[in-house]
């Protein structure tokens, strides 16, 4: 055993560390299981013959772009999904057993899940947009409707700056000097 390993034994193995791995190796585990099985069921839906629909000029008029790019990558997506959870489970392991390597994977991810939550946020207010374009123009007489929407609106608005905020609280933890030396490379 080298003075780096030995080091790093005496200092104190936090419980913030700890408890933070377990919480996202069961998070991501189940993230991942979840997203096998969407990797599966989407190898036998039909989206090849759901592509002429979206080709049609009245449907591509009335909705936004994205979910044209959306419908036309959704493989990509959910295999983007199966590695994103994988490499979860992978880094929240190797937080626990305390490797610098998987303390960065973490942080990264962490910072993804930022910027995730933040473009879905933008993503749905969109698509909230979108809808008096994409209904007929009755649906909108009814007050409770624009209601639904507004509180939609801000109640993902709250929950994005509150998972952000935890997100960017977690990064912090991980980065700070203390929690640092805990690590092995």
């Amino acid at each position: 055993m080298d003075k780096t390993e030995q080091s790093i034994k005496s200092v104190p193995q936090s419980q913030f560390v700890t408890v933070l791995a377990w919480i996202f190796i069961i998070i991501t585990v189940f993230s991942t299981v979840i997203s096998i099985m969407q990797n599966i069921m989407i190898v036998f839906f039909p989206f090849e013959k759901m592509q002429p629909a979206f080709s049609q000029p009245m449907v591509q008029e009335h909705i936004p772009a994205f979910f044209a790019l959306i419908s036309s990558h959704i493989r990509l997506i959910f295999f983007s999904f199966f590695v994103l959870s994988s490499t979860g489970v992978v880094s929240s392991i190797g937080l626990l057993k305390r490797k610098n390597w998987a303390r960065i994977v973490f942080i990264i991810l962490m910072s993804f899940r930022i910027v995730w939550t933040v473009s879905g946020v933008v993503l749905l207010q969109i698509l909230l947009s979108s809808f008096p374009k994409i209904l007929p123009q009755n649906q909108f007489q009814i007050p409770q409707f624009e209601y639904i929407i507004v509180v939609v609106k801000i109640f993902t608005i709250v929950i994005a700056i509150s998972f952000s905020l935890l997100f960017g609280w977690i990064i912090r933890k991980l980065t700070r000097s203390d929690i640092r030396a805990e690590f092995t490379t």
